[in-house]
């Protein structure tokens, strides 16, 4: 039952977030449009410690210098198509509008798992000294910012270390293998190929997730949906060192401070899992630290204000 309810919430979530942007693709961009003045004003309000943190944040999504040329298949400010109702377009659009229709940009939808040869819009970057052409924005956030209220004490939760997922990977597959029948996790493949597998699962609710006391965050083609919820939540997030990173920021996560650091092979868990549950204290801590590093991502006006600011700084440093 708390399954289906969990599944009837996100699909409510989802229908709130594209009837409320539904116009962002019906109206011409004339009556879309704003005015990037009121943004920078708003900016300029606030207080000076909150600037300085916004600056810090448009710096790191976006390290672009001096004037680089785009080419190619580009999109046009005033011309941007929803082609596939795509929560991308939305969250792109909304912030297109404030910036002249005519002003081009390249831009990548999808998993980005490469550093385009030109500077593009993306949802998600490696994590490298040289992805400067990666500039980042929240993208498909109803997907990769979608959390849940955690109604569980973590002393309350159980002692084990749950994950619920497809594994198309090999490296997500080589994982399962290993430790679905570990006595300490509760770790199952969701999808109908591995029904015949031994850890092959039925479907959990991220609610029915937070009863556990650690929840696994595995990347999969890009970063891992999860782990903003996990973060949100008062449960533990687990995970290797993230090799690629979205608005969020993984590159600037740290380890055993915003979460539960694990080898990429997975050969200290049982060392990690044991320490936590033996050091209730150190684990709240890390919970603490999570819950206040996704707070800053929930600020609705700052949220735009960056976002905003990323653009401009973009259409500042690239040239048709």
């Amino acid at each position: 039952m708390l399954n289906y309810i969990g599944k009837l919430q996100r699909r409510l979530y989802k229908t709130k977030y594209y009837a409320s942007r539904a116009y962002l693709s019906l109206l011409p961009f004339s009556l879309i449009k704003r005015n990037l003045a009121d943004v920078l004003a708003e900016y300029r309000r606030l207080p000076e410690n909150e600037q300085h943190a916004i600056a810090r944040k448009v710096a790191y999504y976006n390290q672009l210098s001096g004037s680089q040329k785009i080419a190619g298949d580009l999109g046009f400010v005033g011309a941007f198509q929803n082609n596939h109702n795509s929560a991308y377009f939305y969250d792109l659009a909304q912030y297109l509008r404030y910036f002249p229709e005519h002003t081009p940009f390249a831009y990548i939808f999808g998993d980005v798992t490469h550093i385009p040869e030109q500077p593009s819009i993306v949802k998600s970057r490696p994590i490298a000294d040289n992805n400067h052409n990666s500039v980042l924005l929240k993208l498909d956030s109803v997907r990769h910012f979608y959390t849940v209220a955690d109604p569980f004490l973590y002393a309350d939760k159980k002692d084990l270390m749950v994950w619920r997922g497809a594994a198309h990977q090999p490296h997500r597959m080589a994982f399962l293998q290993q430790f679905y029948a570990h006595p300490l996790c509760d770790v199952k493949c969701v999808h109908k190929k591995s029904a015949n597998q031994p850890y092959f699962g039925k479907f959990m609710s991220i609610r029915e997730q937070l009863r556990h006391k650690f929840v696994l965050s595995m990347e999969g083609n890009d970063v891992a949906t999860n782990t903003k919820w996990i973060m949100a939540s008062r449960s533990l997030c687990v995970m290797t060192t993230p090799k690629f990173e979205t608005w969020l920021m993984e590159g600037l996560l740290q380890p055993d401070v915003h979460f539960v650091h694990v080898e990429d092979d997975y050969a200290n868990l049982d060392e990690k899992l044991a320490f936590y549950l033996a050091h209730p204290q150190a684990a709240e801590k890390i919970i603490h630290n999570a819950n206040q590093w996704i707070s800053q991502f929930f600020n609705r006006k700052q949220e735009l204000i960056t976002a905003v600011l990323v653009l401009q700084k973009y259409f500042e440093c690239t040239e048709r």
